[in-house]
């Protein structure tokens, strides 16, 4: 049996057609399987590899900024400037420092929003590349397996053919041949 170990002779005994007519994704799994290499980077990996400083901080931010955690520390930190400024700094004899209509809070809030949302959306778009490369990484290994199961197949159908060919040599044993090609009609079907 001679294994092809090249990926123009994969390409053309599994699939049917040239390497060259193939997808750059298909191609270099066919050059991996040529290889004997069938573990390629884990998708997180390769997500990870590409990231920058402002692509793990966007995640972080959008981590904090969109967990139970920070909406109730936002809404203690509220509810306390409120009460702050509505009275309890009168009551010990100061001047609140953001009456009411809590002008200086609008400011800060919308402060807060207008650089929280960007950040939140780069994080979301990171998300959606690291999507990408789990699809582009579950499709080849898709294919991956897919040819070895031909691959497999293929050397069983060998196999068979070659046994025929020994059993009917040797006539003596006409229980060899049924057996055999019973075998055959059962990986047939």
């Amino acid at each position: 049996m001679i294994r092809p170990s090249d990926p123009d002779s994969l390409a053309r005994e599994l699939l049917g057609r040239e390497l060259c007519d193939l997808e750059e994704e298909e191609q270099s799994v066919l050059e991996r399987v040529a290889a004997g290499n069938y573990i390629g980077v884990d998708a997180n990996e390769a997500a990870q590899l590409n990231m920058s400083f402002g692509d793990r901080l966007a995640d972080r931010v959008a981590a904090v900024g969109g967990s139970w955690g920070f909406i109730i520390a936002f809404g203690v930190v509220l509810f306390g400037w409120m009460i702050l400024n509505s009275g309890v700094l009168q009551e010990m004899g100061a001047k609140p420092f953001d009456a009411y209509p809590f002008i200086f809070l609008n400011l800060m809030l919308s402060m807060l929003a207008a650089i929280q949302a960007p950040v939140i959306m780069m994080s979301q778009n990171r998300q959606a590349k690291k999507d990408r490369i789990a699809a582009r990484h579950d499709y080849e290994v898709n294919l991956r397996t897919q040819l070895e199961i031909l691959r497999l197949s293929r050397r069983v159908d060998r196999f068979t053919h070659m046994m025929l060919r020994a059993a009917r040599k040797s006539e003596d044993d006409e229980r060899l041949v049924d057996d055999i090609q019973s075998l055959i009609h059962e990986l047939g079907d």
